[in-house]
């Protein structure tokens, strides 16, 4: 499971360095990773294994048409991207242009459970201030729930 926030700094070539606790989940479910885009000017980043599993529950609940939109708007976006020696990861350039990065080059890395998101530093801050309220009302649940 990953979880927590990380600020990681991009190199000039578009890279950057997994945070250790992060970095040995991934390299224990194989050195590749998957990005997708998402929403909000953010990534998603998966493990092989974990992407190999999405995959699974695509083919198993999506019908022909639905598979057909699936391999259109998500998978013709995706990029895989190896985890090198120094556990730096590239993120592929036309994805890495979707995440607005302040000009420190650094990016937020958040544990969703079986995911990662990427977010610009600004971005992110600017969501948490949108959804100030509303996580206020949700949080007496979701504390109950710890």
């Amino acid at each position: 499971m990953f979880a927590g926030e990380h600020l990681c700094k991009v190199d000039e070539k578009g890279r950057f360095l997994i945070p250790s606790p992060l970095r040995e989940r991934f390299q224990a479910e194989g050195n590749q990773v998957m990005f997708l885009k998402n929403t909000e000017q953010t990534l998603w980043m998966y493990s092989a294994k974990e992407w190999e599993q999405v995959l699974e529950r695509t083919r198993a609940t999506l019908d022909e048409d639905q598979t057909r939109l699936f391999m259109h708007h998500v998978m013709a976006q995706a990029g895989a991207s190896d985890i090198d020696k120094a556990g730096r990861v590239l993120i592929p350039s036309r994805l890495r242009k979707l995440v607005p990065m302040d000009e420190d080059q650094v990016l937020v890395l958040l544990g969703m459970y079986h995911r990662l998101e990427i977010w610009g530093p600004s971005e992110w801050r600017r969501y948490l201030t949108r959804n100030e309220d509303r996580a206020e009302q949700d949080m007496a649940k979701i504390q109950n729930l710890l």
